[in-house]
């Protein structure tokens, strides 16, 4: 299934939950919600609108609720970034991955990874991912 873009609220776990792996409410509210100015109840009500989507799952962990990514990283940076290409940006051809090289969210093999799903999107509707790696 393809997950939805995600809010930029929901944008925001995420990146920590591809940081981090696997977080509670708790945890999360505090790496983000507090910088942002959430109440504790507005991350939770974040999180289950991420898990209804598919953008997280949820857990048990010895009693706690925890969370992981339900989208895969690259897969969703990679939609999201031909997204914005196409309907802002309005280009149509490919895309250097290279134009993310200072990014602290992407990794060397990551951003290789991404460059392959760029041309590979670029060369037909349905992107060939090379495994299920968040």
């Amino acid at each position: 299934m393809d997950n939805p873009n995600p809010s930029p609220s929901e944008l925001e776990l995420l990146k920590c939950l591809w940081r981090d792996g696997v977080a509670s409410a708790r945890e999360l509210h505090d790496r983000v919600g507090a910088e942002r100015g959430w109440s504790y109840s507005t991350t939770r009500t974040v999180l289950q609108r991420m898990v209804d989507k598919g953008l997280a799952e949820k857990r048990d962990s010895h009693g706690l609720a925890v969370f992981t990514a339900g989208a895969d990283k690259l897969d969703l940076i990679g939609r999201m970034v031909r997204d914005f290409a196409r309907r802002v940006m309005e280009v149509d051809g490919a895309l250097p991955a290279s134009a993310f090289s200072g990014s602290a969210l992407l990794d060397d093999a990551e951003l290789e990874e991404l460059e392959r799903f760029l041309e590979a999107e670029q060369n037909s509707d349905a992107p060939q991912r090379d495994g299920g790696r968040t």
